[in-house]
């Protein structure tokens, strides 16, 4: 079992940086995949990026390519997502997710799920 709780989301403006955070609990937490997905209003879910449990495999969706980085920190049992050149398009509730397996872009197969954290660009 890991819950997770992320934070870090805010208002910035467009050209501008957010990092947001996603604390795990549960002893295992270096052995899942962790992932980042967002949801606008309407918009169905869709992924973001993810890292493999050691770090050494990462993806990214084009739309973010360039712009974020995902990290994770399995001695704190953190992931992050580090968020530059933000454009309104991105504003979005951001998921913090795990993945017991590989990681995946599509979101039903991931099997937890944080509560979410607002991000949202002005223009």
């Amino acid at each position: 079992q890991v819950q997770l709780v992320e934070s870090g989301g805010g208002l910035v403006q467009a050209g501008g940086s957010l990092r947001l955070s996603c604390a795990a609990s549960g002893r295992t937490f270096s052995s899942y995949a962790m992932g980042w997905f967002r949801q606008a209003p309407g918009k169905e879910r869709e992924f973001v990026a993810w890292v493999s449990w050691r770090g050494g495999a990462k993806d990214y969706a084009d739309s973010v390519k360039g712009r974020f980085t995902i990290s994770r920190d399995n001695a704190k049992n953190m992931v992050y997502l580090q968020m530059n050149s933000l454009k309104p398009e991105d504003t979005a509730v951001y998921y913090c997710a795990a993945d017991q397996s590989l990681g995946t872009r599509n979101w039903y197969a991931w099997d937890y799920w944080g509560q979410g954290t607002q991000v949202t660009v002005s223009s």
